[in-house]
């Protein structure tokens, strides 16, 4: 059940209500200011993640590297040993980086190309 309160722009609240109760957290009079001061300056630290060992830096300088590195993550995060945040921010990173070589790649075969026109051009 969603929050019967109005935000301070007038529209219905979109977060879930108590358990029991029809307001959610924040609109709830039974709960004092201070503790919701309190719980807005928290915010998500206690949710957050810390990496206990850190792995060593490794060297990802081919796709295929980068394929090890997605084969690893996908075990760890079955076996549980790593955290599906953790994963998901690789699997992002690992998105990005094959994108770069991807378009160096076709800068590089671009280059060549001009390279070999102007030397046709030259005959």
């Amino acid at each position: 059940m969603l929050c019967k309160a109005l935000t301070t722009t007038g529209e219905p609240c979109q977060a879930q209500a108590m358990q029991g109760d029809e307001n959610c957290y924040l609109h709830n009079p039974a709960v004092s200011e201070d503790e919701k001061r309190d719980a807005r300056s928290r915010g998500g630290k206690e949710n957050q993640i810390v990496v206990k060992t850190p792995l060593p830096p490794i060297k990802l300088t081919s796709p295929k590297d980068v394929i090890s590195l997605l084969e690893e993550t996908i075990n760890a995060v079955r076996s549980g040993e790593m955290d599906v945040k953790i994963a998901n921010c690789l699997g992002f990173l690992t998105d990005k980086l094959l994108k770069a070589y991807e378009i160096s790649e076709l800068s590089d075969k671009v280059e060549v190309m001009g390279l070999f026109l102007e030397k046709r051009k030259g005959r």
